[in-house]
């Protein structure tokens, strides 16, 4: 069985860098691209379900998720299937929790998708995910 890369994506130009990375390192690897949709974005807590009125805010997320998708697919990856797939939740804990429990062999990840102080009072998904995750992590700049 062949090596299974899961590769986070927001379509930051670090997660382009992730993709390429792992189109040059792992070019016969299973890729999974993994957008994760933070309901905190929305306002609303992450223990929370998506309340109905959030419903047009979800599908542009996942149309958004989709358009990621279909560009890092087209220029990473034009000759290779890759799989996708769009969650609900907490960034860090969603990737953690996929990786252990979908057979991934390694997680090739962005430093950070964020800027600024965004990214300072929220902290580091790339850090977190490295000091949580069951598998080795890559992280690209």
């Amino acid at each position: 069985m062949g090596t299974h890369i899961l590769v986070p994506v927001d379509g930051s130009e670090q997660a382009g860098n992730a993709c390429a990375f792992v189109a040059e390192e792992f070019p016969d690897a299973a890729v999974t691209l993994i957008h994760v949709i933070n309901p905190a974005e929305a306002g609303y807590s992450i223990e929370a379900s998506l309340p109905s009125a959030s419903e047009e805010w979800y599908e542009a997320q996942k149309d958004n998720a989709e358009s990621i998708f279909e560009d890092l697919s087209a220029e990473y990856f034009p000759d290779q299937d890759v799989e996708t797939t769009v969650e609900v939740g907490k960034p860090t804990r969603v990737i953690v929790e996929y990786a252990g429990e979908n057979g991934v062999d390694q997680i090739v990840m962005g430093s950070h998708g964020r800027s600024g102080v965004s990214r300072i009072l929220l902290g580091s998904v790339a850090e977190t995910v490295v000091r949580r995750s069951p598998v080795p992590v890559t992280v690209t700049r």
